[in-house]
């Protein structure tokens, strides 16, 4: 008979037959897999390879519900999609923007939330029943978000869904540390894929949150480093922008998977919003220097005020209008939108 337990952290049937498969344990009594034990003792983490397709089936399932929903979404990596996950669950959805503890103290919430609104000319605004900005990890903005969450409620259970490394989990961990008399704890991680099934959390009497696994972004950054950079990409603290004017035929070089030349137009203002741990370099003759050519290339014609962003990474704010060659892993997906700040 199959083992009914599932793991606290990841939401695996925990079985203890093959220690290569998922949800391995070396004894059904343990509340967690092994991966999650070594995970959050010793930070020692194992890679898990899911399809999106199972992930979709998961959203389908929430689909068919008539629950809230909580979509979280990381502010430093907003999918260029934002309404991708709102055109297969209909339900009532809160937009839950984290992490507002990295961009600088000086961007107002209300901005992010107005841009959220407006975010296509074409449409009268983002579809969702409110637009909250958050830090889960420094507890900001918590006791607003419940208190939307019960007025929007349907049932008891509310589903929470996201991509990968939005912070579904710090946000779970942080609504039971500061409500519930749970001692349940979600393995969290900076690497993709640390949820794997539906986890049920019991909060109080009135509110069941479910987390669900993150949709992989096959085009992140982060799925082509290794976990030391991966780290090193992820911000711990508050972002410090850093500016740099150029003029056409020099270059930006990002640590050394991405270089950006500018290749037409008058002087220009490049501020880079990403982690402080990064180096960067500027080129001040590109013809001079062929570091990265042998990385896939992609030339964008940038408008006023527009940022370029690169997933899992950041993104860059330029001012005026410009030609723009970017250097950069095939794997690794790139766009334009209107500049967030």
């Amino acid at each position: 008979m199959e083992n009914e337990k599932k793991c606290l952290g990841c939401g695996i049937a925990l079985q203890d037959v093959n220690l290569l498969q998922e949800g391995y344990t070396t004894n059904l009594e343990n509340d967690y897999c092994q991966r999650c034990f070594r995970m959050k003792n010793y930070g020692e983490y194992q890679v898990v390879s899911k399809s999106n397709e199972e992930y979709l089936e998961i959203l389908k399932e929430v689909a068919n519900t008539k629950d809230l929903v909580l979509y979280v979404t990381d502010v430093l990596n907003m999918e260029e999609n934002i309404e991708e996950i709102r055109n297969i669950i209909t339900n009532k959805m809160i937009l839950v923007v984290n992490k507002i503890d990295v961009l600088p103290k000086s961007v107002k919430e209300e901005k992010i939330i107005n841009y959220l609104k407006n975010i296509d000319s074409n449409k009268n605004g983002i579809n969702f029943e409110e637009v909250i900005v958050i830090s889960a990890n420094k507890n900001y903005n918590i006791d607003y978000l419940l208190k939307r969450i019960k007025y929007f409620q349907t049932s008891k259970n509310v589903y929470v869904v996201g991509h990968t490394n939005a912070g579904k989990s710090s946000l779970i961990n942080k609504l039971i540390k500061n409500y519930s008399d749970n001692t349940q704890e979600l393995t969290m991680s900076p690497l993709p894929s640390t949820t794997l099934n539906m986890i049920t959390i019991d909060i109080n009497d009135h509110l069941t949150l479910i987390d669900t696994p993150g949709l992989v972004d096959v085009g992140s950054i982060l799925n082509q480093v290794d976990e030391k950079m991966m780290k090193k990409i992820s911000p711990k603290k508050e972002i410090k922008p850093r500016t740099y004017q150029l003029r056409k035929g020099q270059s930006i070089v990002i640590e050394d998977f991405i270089r950006i030349d500018y290749v037409e137009g008058e002087k220009n203002s490049f501020t880079l919003f990403m982690s402080n741990d990064l180096k960067v370099k500027r080129l001040l003759n590109l013809f001079n220097n062929e570091e990265l050519y042998d990385r896939n290339k992609i030339t964008y014609n940038m408008k006023y005020d527009e940022d370029l962003v690169i997933n899992g990474l950041g993104f860059i704010k330029i001012v005026d209008k410009g030609t723009i060659d970017i250097y950069i892993d095939k794997d690794v997906d790139t766009f334009t939108r209107r500049s967030l700040i």
